[in-house]
């Protein structure tokens, strides 16, 4: 059996009957995880391993763990800084910012590998323009440039500790004030603009073998009537032609209000998939869930199984290990030491 095109979530810390005949449907191909999935460290490892034990090839496992404010598991984790931070130390001390980011992108991917967790959807490469709430800090910074390097640095963190990074939210979510979970962002600039700067650092870590990305959905009006998630033109014409990425390309959530113009669920799923996503995204709704993966039913596509099975995790360690590696202590304590660095503090 193939990898299916469709991630869903779970209810609770531990699969139900329901859930464990769900992800055997051939649709479906990987689970997400949130908050309400973890209650402790060996419970959420206990869970991603059954999840992995339903099929095979085993079931992609995935969470947002960008760090700051979105960071799925706290407890027994190392708090991760905001993007945004590492951007303020990128001011005084470039080469510093870039040794922390690499820093922190391997402690979170080594941290979630130690669970078994494939991958987490990070890092954000949208600009901080001071206009969006929903990026604001997640946001390394305003200049394409020092989030490209920053954000290159995360991801080489990342491979290192075995995971596969998915940048978004493409082509570029900061120049908009609405909430793509609770509206239908417009963005009114040329297409010109938009390439020249919410592009390039997708186009840089692409060129550096980017893996996988995440596309906006926000309309960007002056260019295409539909949101980037469901538009060939961004995802065929600019994305896989101009730019060259030959990587994964999974949808944002499905249920958000931002991709309520695609029509009712299954609708949605289609017409992000024929738009050149890989893999559709549905959270937070069990009910549109069962009638994306009933209404696709199954279609193996072996090149679409080829590039999922790419983000598998690698070098797997488990948490006693880790938690005895020098490596690990001395890359955690140089996180927590961000809280409280009065170099960062305004005027310093």
């Amino acid at each position: 059996m193939s990898l299916g095109p469709v991630m869903v979530d779970v209810k609770g810390t531990a699969l139900e009957p329901d859930e464990r005949e769900m992800l055997r449907h051939p649709a479906v191909g990987g689970v997400i995880l949130f908050s309400r999935n973890y209650h402790d460290v060996d419970q959420l490892r206990d869970l991603v391993a059954e999840i992995h034990a339903v099929r095979e090839p085993q079931l992609l496992v995935a969470v947002d763990h960008e760090g700051g404010r979105v960071q799925r598991f706290r407890s027994g984790f190392t708090r991760l800084p905001k993007a945004r931070r590492l951007g303020e130390i990128h001011a005084r001390d470039p080469s510093r910012a870039r040794r922390l980011s690499q820093t922190a992108g391997w402690v979170m991917a080594r941290e979630l590998r130690a669970v078994g967790i494939d991958f987490s959807f990070a890092p954000v490469l949208d600009l901080e323009r001071g206009i969006s709430g929903v990026i604001g800090d997640r946001a390394f910074h305003s200049d394409p440039e020092i989030v490209a390097e920053l954000a290159g640095a995360y991801i080489l963190g990342m491979r290192e500790a075995g995971m596969a990074a998915t940048a978004k939210h493409f082509p570029g979510h900061g120049a908009v004030i609405e909430d793509s979970h609770e509206a239908i962002p417009v963005d009114e600039r040329r297409f010109a603009d938009i390439f020249a700067e919410d592009v390039l650092p997708f186009e840089r870590l692409i060129r550096q073998g980017l893996a996988a990305v995440m596309p906006a959905h926000v309309i960007y009006s002056r260019v295409v009537p539909e949101p980037a998630g469901f538009s060939p033109f961004w995802l065929q014409e600019v994305l896989r032609k101009r730019l060259g990425f030959q990587g994964v390309v999974f949808s944002d959530d499905l249920d958000m209000e931002g991709a309520s113009v695609a029509g009712n669920y299954p609708e949605r799923a289609k017409a992000a998939l024929a738009a050149g996503c890989d893999m559709a995204i549905i959270c937070n709704n069990p009910p549109a869930a069962s009638r994306i993966i009933e209404t696709l039913g199954e279609d193996a596509n072996p090149v679409l199984h080829a590039r999922l099975a790419r983000m598998h995790g690698l070098h797997p360690v488990n948490l006693s290990e880790l938690h005895r590696d020098p490596h690990w202590r001395r890359a955690s304590e140089a996180l927590h030491a961000l809280e409280d660095d009065p170099s960062l503090e305004l005027g310093i």
